[in-house]
Formats: C-alpha cells, sequence, structure tokens
C-alpha cells in the first residue's frame, strides 16, 4: 500500500475477504434459525435447493465486498487538516473528519485478520454525527504510520524505520501491565450487572427461538412444561440458584480475559497507547487533553485486594442515525492499584487531584426515593395481599424490600458528596462501588442550578455540570453555595481562556 496519504487510495485488497466474510456472517445470524428448520424439515431433493441458496448468498457477500473495495478511499488533505472518506456502493458518501477533532484511533486483528496478515483502523471523533470511520484491511506499516498524521495533525516523515524504533520504545516500556491473576480478581470482583445483562439476553434468545422451533416441529409445549414443572422443587430451585451464579462468574471471568487480556498502557509521545484483547487484538491511542471526565471506582472486596477500575470518558455528541443523543466514547482500565492509579492521573490531568473543600447534601435526599421507591411500592403491595389470600404469605418478601432499601438508599446518601480544589471537581457516589468522578473546570460547556419551590425558604437546590461526554450530578446540596461554587468556575473558565478539547 502507498504511505502517501495525501492521494486517494483504497483498501489492501484482502480487505475483499474481510468484507465478504462479514457480510456473510451478518446474513447468517439473520437467517440462522431459518436454515435450521428448513434443513430440518425439507425433502431430501429440496437439498440441492438449499445449497444453491447458501452459494447465492456467497457470491452475492463476495459482489458485495468487490464494489465496496472498489469506492471506499481515503486520503489526507494536508492543508485543511481533514481526513476525507469516499465511500457507497450505490448512494456515493463523503465523510470529512478535522484531524483536531479525532479522540483516538484503534487498531486492531481479529482472526481473520491474523490469517491473512493485515489490520483494521477505527477512528473515533466528537463529530457532528458521533459516528465511527473504519478502514477494515490495512498493512501494519501503513496502519502506524496512519495514525501517527491522524493524531498529531502534522506530518510525520511515516518512514518504515521511524514506525519501527517507535513502536521498540513503546513496547519497551509499559508503566501498567495486567497479569492474567489480576485479570481473575476483576473477573470475580466486578462487572456483575453487565454479564447479568449478558445472561439474561442470551436466555431470552434461546426461549425465543425455542418456541419457533417447538412451533415449526409441532411439538406439544404443554407437555414439556408439566414435565419442567414436575421436576421443580425446593432443592432443585436452589440447585438452579447455585447454578446460574456460578454461571455469571463464568461469564464474568470470560468476558474480562477476553477483552482485557494482556493488557498494557504505555505513554507514546503526547498519547497514551492501551493494548489488550485476547482473540482480537486492539491498540487504542487516545490523547489525554480529549478526555473529558476522568472516573475510578472501587467496591469493598476491590478495596481489601487493592483493585481500582478506571474510565476515561472522551466527546463523543451528536445524534444517532436513530435521533438518538449518544453518549460519551468510555476506555476502560481495570485492576490497577493506587499507584497505578496516581500515574494514569497524573498522565492524564498533570497531578493527583485532592479532596480539599467537600460539600453534602442536606437530609432531605433521602424524601423521595423513600417514599416513591419503597413506602408507595410497599403500601400498594401490602393492600392487594390484605385483599388477596394467596399474596398474603409473601408478606414478609415487601418488609425485607423495605429494610433492604432503606439502607441502600441511606448509603447512597451517605456517598453523595463534591469536592473542590483550585483545579479540579471531584464527584463521590455510589452504593456498592464508590465512584469519583474528576472534571476539569475547563472542560465544563455549561452549567444548571435550579431548585424546587418547596425547598426555597430551606435554600436547598441541585446541581449539573454539563461536558462533552455527559453530565455530572450534585442534589440537595446548599444552594447559597452552589451559586458560589458557580460563580468561581464561570470565572476559571473566562480567566484562563483553555480549550476544553
Amino acid at each position: 500500500m502507498n504511505n502517501d496519504f495525501s492521494k486517494p487510495q483504497r483498501e489492501s485488497a484482502l480487505g475483499i475477504i474481510i468484507m465478504g466474510a462479514h457480510t456473510m456472517l451478518k446474513i447468517g445470524k439473520a437467517t440462522f434459525f431459518l436454515l435450521v428448520i428448513v434443513f430440518v424439515k425439507m425433502s431430501g431433493n429440496s437439498f440441492i435447493y438449499l445449497m444453491l441458496g447458501i452459494s447465492a448468498i456467497m457470491v452475492f457477500s463476495f459482489i458485495f465486498a468487490y464494489l465496496w473495495y472498489l469506492k471506499f478511499t481515503f486520503f489526507l488533505d494536508r492543508e485543511k487538516q481533514e481526513f476525507i472518506v469516499n465511500k457507497g456502493i450505490f448512494n456515493r458518501d463523503q465523510v470529512i473528519i478535522q484531524l483536531d477533532k479525532i479522540q483516538q484511533v484503534n487498531i486492531n486483528q481479529n482472526i481473520l485478520q491474523k490469517i491473512i496478515g493485515v489490520y483494521g483502523l477505527k477512528i473515533d471523533t466528537a463529530g457532528a454525527h458521533g459516528e465511527e470511520v473504519s478502514i477494515k484491511a490495512i498493512d501494519e506499516t501503513s496502519a502506524y504510520i496512519l495514525k501517527e498524521h491522524l493524531l498529531k495533525g502534522e506530518s510525520t516523515s511515516g518512514t518504515l524505520q521511524e514506525v519501527e524504533l517507535e513502536n521498540d520504545k513503546v513496547a519497551a516500556a509499559p508503566f501498567l501491565k495486567l497479569s492474567s491473576w489480576t485479570l481473575f480478581k476483576v473477573g470475580l470482583t466486578s462487572n456483575y450487572g453487565q454479564s447479568l445483562a449478558l445472561l439474561i439476553a442470551f436466555f431470552y434468545t434461546v426461549i425465543y427461538e425455542g418456541r419457533q422451533l417447538l412451533d415449526a416441529f409441532k411439538i406439544d409445549k404443554d407437555e414439556i412444561q408439566s414435565t419442567v414443572t414436575s421436576m421443580l422443587t425446593i432443592v432443585t430451585v436452589f440447585i438452579l440458584i447455585a447454578c446460574l451464579l456460578i454461571i455469571l462468574l463464568i461469564v464474568n471471568l470470560v468476558r474480562t480475559f477476553y477483552k482485557y487480556f494482556e493488557l498494557e498502557i504505555s505513554e507514546h509521545t503526547s498519547t497514551l497507547l492501551l493494548s489488550s484483547g485476547l482473540i482480537a487484538k486492539k491498540n487504542t491511542l487516545v490523547s489525554p487533553n480529549k478526555v473529558q471526565i476522568t472516573t475510578y471506582s472501587q467496591n469493598y472486596f476491590q478495596k481489601k485486594l487493592n483493585l481500582l477500575n478506571m474510565s476515561l470518558k472522551q466527546a463523543h455528541f451528536g445524534h444517532s442515525k436513530k435521533g438518538h443523543e449518544m453518549q460519551g466514547n468510555t476506555l476502560e482500565i481495570p485492576g490497577c492499584n493506587a499507584g497505578e492509579r496516581d500515574e494514569l492521573l497524573k498522565m492524564i490531568l498533570g497531578k493527583v487531584p485532592l479532596k480539599e473543600k467537600t460539600f453534602v447534601p442536606d437530609w432531605r435526599f433521602l424524601n423521595l426515593p423513600v417514599f416513591f421507591k419503597l413506602i408507595l411500592p410497599v403500601s400498594i403491595f401490602l393492600i392487594i395481599a390484605f385483599n388477596t389470600p394467596a399474596v398474603k404469605p409473601y408478606m414478609g418478601f415487601a418488609i425485607a424490600y423495605l429494610l433492604i432499601g432503606i439502607f441502600m438508599i441511606y448509603v447512597s446518601y451517605r456517598r453523595h458528596r463534591i469536592s473542590v480544589n483550585q483545579d479540579f471537581i471531584i464527584k463521590t457516589s455510589g452504593i456498592w462501588d464508590i465512584s469519583n468522578e474528576i472534571v476539569v473546570p475547563n472542560k465544563i460547556q455549561s452549567i444548571t442550578t435550579f431548585q424546587y419551590p418547596w425547598h426555597k425558604a430551606v435554600d436547598v437546590g441541585h446541581l449539573t455540570l454539563h461536558t462533552a461526554a455527559g453530565q455530572v450530578h450534585f442534589k440537595y446540596g446548599n444552594y447559597t453555595e452552589i451559586k458560589q461554587l458557580v460563580n468561581y468556575w464561570l470565572y476559571q473558565v473566562e480567566s484562563r481562556n483553555e480549550n476544553w478539547m
């Protein structure tokens, strides 16, 4: 591939294979259960037609991939400092990315790309539509040279020797490298919610598609349901719960190792290089000044194991094709210890933020959550229980829900804090995972304050800091203090005249 990116050029020709396989995979996912039903129910004479249909899908996929390869071009406009991508088979699209809007460049390699010897390059921006540009097949040298151009803006010499030398420097000095034992501890102590959601989605898909198969094969669902019901006893229920918990832990461990295996972080001139992945290796370069919100979190078990999870939230505003507002682009860094966290904070923020003056919420923070989340639903349930004999035995669950809910809301109130010093704003919150969100005042795009009418007499109000990566809320604070803070932050933004990007 030509490394003079000032001239329009195509991806590697091997990208036809990548694109063709990608198209076949999408079609296969959409029609998998339909193909299973057709394969089982068809007669012997129809097998040829099925094979012809699959062959037609393969031919269509590679014709589509070849046309995409011909029409997909990209180049750098050095005068305007823009990266321009032309794509589309029937409807031609031109994507223009200003280099100073590029937040990170990802150089990836999945299994198929490893086999044929190419890389994928993805560009994340804070553009008008928050969309990602992806080059599916590019050789390693071109990928790293193009990465240098995109992140630095100004042209680099782009020689193979310089790229190899810089890569050697990066590989020689990763300041953070996660071991398999650390990943094992991370998998056991974090991300339960995400794994549970993944597990629920999997079982929902299996149950839904299973019903479709039962209908297709005309199997009696009532008979299966009665068989399952007869097998359920108290012992089997507890066994099933234990099995689900074990599956949840296994899924969590697999997700953690798949995503963060051999995670390394290196300082790469003016950027940070994050490299991780078990099967599909991912290399991400991010500029520290593009990070809008820096967060570190820790739960009880992680505190005992000296583990922290960090996340770097970058700008990603605008609207998606479906019209929904897009949230910040977040990089996750699990398994840090306190020293590694401080090193990362120094690289991103210049120094480790300290909590100086801390503001706490008023006790009225408890009122609305207790009423709407506890008292109201429990009251409705008790009314139904007293009038419905079948529900009455479960009243103890309502009392347990009430007590646990009160405890959780109180812990949330105790953790809800905002600390301010001359250079940083630190918002602390959480019940189980205690998170600290760090914002630099010049990253604030706007500030919202408001009061409920019934809180004016007691001088209680709310604060919202709006950044390009999301919002930071502080509720039920002293409204006079909140207004003083707002004036101070606005003064900082205007007097320093620093760019939020």
